[in-house]
């Protein structure tokens, strides 16, 4: 495969440490946003909190993180994605403590909103630094890796959560959250030393209207929001599901979501391993990253339809099927975007698919809570998230022309050429 990158030919191990403070971030990220569906029916219990107030707060984290998607991927490249990434971790991590001081369900839903706004820098600027520094051949391997930051994120802050819940209440399983996260500045401000290039802005970025022209664009973000809406369900509601209607207990809960969110983690791992190894051996990232993506979200439907009707064991079951396909196919979401994109319109470029992405996390909580009413039946808020993992498979197999670098148009002034999508894979 032709490598139209500006990246540096550098190996995976020599980027090792700027990948894993990203893991580390997107990790954190995970932990903070998962806290609250947690501890929701030790809140709602507490704080008298209805369903559809629940919804209203799983809701709100989107609103703001959705919304500000696309400007924290100009930020990225305006001004650095290290130091945006930064500015970004000290404000979620702070929003997160707080939530252990509210008293009363306007608090909340200010605070979701603002770990919303310190969250929506995380994947423009983890992006736009794979692109610029990881070579494609690695690309699948470098996101399986920050895949299995945030989907690690909620095997371990399920469980720690859980117990500091079960011990120690939850308020003080906010502060404690929370107060950890800001520890990621430490191992930050060495990293920033040394890629100072990441810590400036992007010359020669295609314009606006040039992104907007790319097919490869809106169905990479149909894909990402069939992925995440499925994905943010069981993020979301997976806990009061086995709680509520399977009748577990809160630590029986904590247990068997966290071994899953683990499963998840270490298949995306695979994954990335799996993408990396076929883009090698063939020269083609397209049949690889494709198959794989399509593959899992065929399988997700089967998946949600068995948790919704199946019985206990095979529901249960299903629950780990669906955690490894998702975790597989979860590089193909950002490395394809950084593979199209490239360094320098890969912050924006991943603002606008995650913008369009996380409107699932906007109304998938408000459309089940209209589904499930008494947040004690959950069966047609998964037949809903089968329907729309159809959504991704389309996406994948007929709207995303060919998983290959864009030719984009040289500036002098305006554009003069249109933006043509790279006819080799």
């Amino acid at each position: 495969m032709t490598q139209a990158r500006t990246a540096p030919e550098a190996t995976l191990d020599a980027r090792w440490p700027l990948v894993a403070l990203l893991a580390a971030a997107v990790f954190i990220n995970y932990v903070d946003r998962g806290a609250m569906p947690t501890a929701a029916h030790l809140m709602q219990d507490e704080l008298g909190l209805g369903a559809r107030e629940l919804g209203v707060l799983f809701s709100a984290f989107f609103w703001s993180y959705a919304l500000l998607q696309i400007p924290a991927g100009y930020l990225a490249e305006r001004f650095g994605a290290l130091p945006v990434l930064a500015g970004g971790l000290v404000i979620w991590g702070g929003a997160t403590m707080l939530v252990g001081a509210a008293h009363s369900f306007g608090t909340l839903l200010a605070l979701r909103l603002l770990l919303g706004f310190g969250e929506s820098v995380s994947f423009p600027s983890v992006s736009k630094l794979l692109a610029a520094e990881v070579p494609v051949g690695n690309l699948g391997r470098a996101n399986g890796i920050i895949a299995f930051g945030y989907l690690f994120g909620p095997a371990v802050g399920t469980y720690l959560g859980g117990q500091l819940l079960v011990n120690y209440g939850w308020r003080t399983m906010f502060w404690v959250l929370g107060a950890l996260s800001l520890l990621w500045l430490l191992p930050w401000a060495r990293t920033r030393r040394a890629h100072p290039a990441s810590s400036s802005r992007t010359e020669n970025a295609p314009r606006l209207r040039a992104l907007l022209r790319q097919r490869s664009l809106w169905g990479t973000s149909l894909a990402h929001f069939s992925a995440n809406y499925t994905y943010y369900f069981m993020l979301t509601w997976l806990p009061l599901y086995l709680v509520r209607e399977r009748g577990f207990s809160t630590g029986a809960m904590a247990g068997i979501v966290s071994s899953a969110y683990l499963v998840n983690a270490f298949s995306a791992l695979v994954g990335g391993w799996i993408l990396d190894r076929a883009v090698t051996r063939t020269g083609r990232a397209n049949s690889a990253y494709k198959s794989l993506a399509a593959t899992a979200h065929l399988g997700s439907v089967v998946c949600m339809l068995c948790i919704a009707a199946a019985p206990p064991v095979v529901a249960l079951g299903a629950i780990f099927v669906y955690q490894v396909l998702c975790g597989a196919s979860s590089p193909c979401t950002f490395a394809a975007s950084q593979i199209l994109a490239g360094p320098a319109a890969c912050g924006r470029w991943v603002g606008i698919q995650n913008a369009i992405a996380n409107l699932s996390g906007l109304l998938g909580p408000l459309v089940t809570v209209a589904l499930i009413p008494d947040t004690s039946h959950f069966a047609a808020g998964f037949v809903a998230a089968a329907m729309v993992s159809l959504m991704g498979f389309v996406a994948w197999l007929w709207i995303i022309p060919t998983v290959a670098p864009v030719a984009w148009p040289r500036l002098v002034g305006e554009e003069i050429a249109p933006a043509l999508e790279h006819p080799r894979s």
